[in-house]
């Protein structure tokens, strides 16, 4: 099936939330235990089906760290939509979760889709980590800040990453179909029937005719008389 539609979509979040693996586990299915930290931004793509409609997302997973914070404001402003990632063994990721919120409504557009992300929870299934903030928690920060959706993931595993990308699109398709019908014009209709060209009225000439044969009657008349 051709990709009827493209969405771009950036991955924004602390240093070490799992972003990068995130965007491997999703676009190639598979899980890189030595995963070196983003330096800038790096790039995936896959295409997911809704219904009949093929949609492509290009996918930026943008660098955490502070000294590349000016190259990845760049990347919000042409995103349609956000994924918000935190760690779900580290409160401090999810405290600046305020933090990201405000550095992406202040760059992106206003309708930007954001979607929350609790990664890494496969630690503390195998109880390698605790727990450090529960689901309810991240529960509420989506919905105190009207965001579009919230899902907690392990890039490790592979749970809930496809079902969290998949609702993800989900969103920003309906958002689409949206704005299509309210931006939808109905275009003028254009006749292509030839122009006929009305036929000459010849009764104006042939009285021009009249007349100049009468001036010359007269005039010769005029003349011999």
């Amino acid at each position: 099936m051709d990709q009827d539609i493209l969405f771009r979509v950036i991955i924004v979040g602390d240093t070490g939330v799992g972003k990068s693996c995130l965007l491997l586990r999703f676009s190639e299915n598979s899980f890189n235990e030595q995963h070196n930290v983003t330096i800038g931004v790096e790039f995936g793509s896959k295409a997911i089906e809704i219904g009949s409609t093929s949609i492509k997302l290009q996918i930026w997973d943008t660098a955490g760290q502070e000294s590349f914070r000016s190259i990845t404001r760049s990347f919000y402003r042409r995103a349609d939509g956000v994924l918000l990632v935190y760690d779900a063994t580290a409160k401090h990721t999810f405290e600046n979760c305020k933090y990201w919120l405000d550095e992406i409504r202040q760059n992106s557009a206003s309708d930007v889709v954001v979607y929350l992300v609790a990664n890494q929870i496969d630690l503390i299934a195998t109880g390698g980590e605790n727990r450090e903030i529960s689901t309810e928690e991240g529960l509420e920060f989506a919905k105190k800040n009207n965001l579009g959706g919230f899902q907690e993931t392990s890039a490790r595993s592979g749970i809930n990453v496809q079902e969290a990308f998949t609702e993800f699109c989900t969103i920003l398709f309906n958002r689409w179909k949206e704005h299509k019908d309210v931006q939808t014009i109905e275009r003028p209709k254009i006749d292509l029937k030839p122009v006929v060209k009305p036929k000459k009225k010849r009764r104006c000439y042939i009285l021009y005719n009249l007349y100049i044969l009468e001036i010359r009657f007269f005039h010769a008349k005029f003349i011999f008389s």
